[in-house]
């Protein structure tokens, strides 16, 4: 059963959908498919690694093939919460990612992968191992791919990419940038192969291997336009012009997320050190700019997300702030002394991490339920379900 534990939940009458669970994931997962199969639009894990490695909140050392075991235990309980254009975003190093890779492609399907994201986690060198492994993998799956890429958001345009955009001709559309008017003559007709001769006269073929992205009548059509753009002087090598007016609705995510985007493991901890100044602080934690991106792109404001590896705190913070409903899950004390004592400060304002990226003053609030294992009394395996008014006293 899950017990509510009123001193530790923060209640208003708007946020009943937020809840932190105190026990084994394995164990609690199955109690919230009664309620929330098929509602959980996003996931986010960051399950133990099994590097080896000891930590301040526990030891990440297990045989392979008990961790491969827990793991796609795991997957496999949380599969069925997750709506059609779901996704699911579990964070793991090089000491299991191709293992996982093999787990989870059995549990979601291999056309069900989306993409591997590969993050900088630090910055500094380290110069006591043979290499300084300095980047984490983040595999993304879905439940149903095709459903989540015609879902799956964009991210908004940054100043560096606004600083790519020009006017040098005084285009009357705004500004824009210059992109290749040649793509790789792979799959190329015989149509995208000819000659264009720019205004000075200069005659341009495509480099050998490409081939000009539009077919020859298109291309006169374009230059026409003035879409077609051959430098100041106009005898450069033509480019395509992309205006910001048709960019605005946002950027295409790539899979290589850079520390000065996202954060680091080291700026996360510094961030928890200001929550918690006289508290052992978390070795790897999450930087909220990380767990945002993750949000931004897989999920819309009043969404349901889910962490069953809750840490501390940073993924429920985080929704907290950008307005999603969320679960978390965690089995240690520590889910008390971070998750829910982070969350409370989110309530009433906590301003660091992502707060002024999202305008974060403070409110809403969360239930607080611990794990409470019946005693059997009978044979039968299967865990008694737990209703939604349980879930809600």
């Amino acid at each position: 059963m899950l017990k509510n534990i009123r001193k530790y939940s923060v209640v208003t009458e708007s946020d009943t959908d937020n809840k932190i669970i105190q026990g084994d994931s394995s164990y609690v997962l199955p109690y919230l498919r009664n309620q929330y199969e098929g509602k959980i639009r996003c996931v986010y894990i960051d399950p133990p690694y099994n590097n080896g490695e000891k930590y301040t909140h526990y030891d990440d050392q297990s045989s392979h093939e008990d961790w491969i075991k827990n793991i796609t235990l795991i997957l496999n309980k949380i599969k069925p919460l997750m709506t059609q254009n779901g996704s699911i975003w579990i964070s793991v190093d090089d000491s299991e990612v191709h293992y996982l890779k093999v787990a989870a492609d059995k549990v979601f399907g291999r056309k069900n992968f989306v993409t591997t994201v590969v993050w900088q986690q630090r910055t500094t060198r380290e110069n006591r191992k043979v290499f300084s492994n300095n980047h984490e993998y983040i595999l993304v799956y879905s439940t149903d791919k095709k459903l989540f890429s015609k879902n799956r958001n964009l991210l908004p345009i940054t100043r560096e990419i606004l600083a790519r955009y020009k006017n040098p001709d005084n285009d009357h559309r705004g500004l824009w940038q210059s992109v290749s008017a040649n793509v790789q003559a792979g799959h190329a007709v015989a149509s995208q192969f000819y000659e264009i001769i720019s205004p000075s006269g200069k005659k341009h073929s495509p480099p050998n291997g490409r081939c000009w992205i539009y077919n020859e009548k298109r291309m006169l059509q374009e230059i026409k336009n003035n879409n077609i753009w051959f430098g100041k002087n106009g005898d450069c090598v033509p480019r395509v012009k992309r205006f910001l007016t048709d960019a605005k609705s946002g950027v295409t995510p790539e899979t290589l997320w850079l520390a000065e985007d996202v954060g680091t493991n080291e700026k996360a901890k510094k961030h928890i050190l200001k929550l918690f100044p006289n508290k052992p602080v978390f070795d790897t934690p999450k930087p909220e700019r990380l767990i945002k991106r993750i949000l931004d792109i897989a999920t819309d404001e009043g969404d349901l997300v889910l962490d069953a590896f809750v840490g501390s705190g940073s993924t429920v913070s985080v929704a907290h702030k950008m307005k999603r409903k969320y679960i978390g899950i965690d089995i240690g004390s520590h889910i008390i002394d971070y998750a829910v004592n982070r969350l409370q400060l989110v309530v009433k304002g906590e301003g660091d991490g992502i707060s002024k990226d999202v305008q974060w003053e403070g409110g809403g609030g969360f239930k607080f339920y611990k794990a409470i294992k019946k005693h059997k009394t009978n044979h039968s395996t299967a865990p008694p379900v737990i209703t939604s008014g349980d879930l809600n006293k």
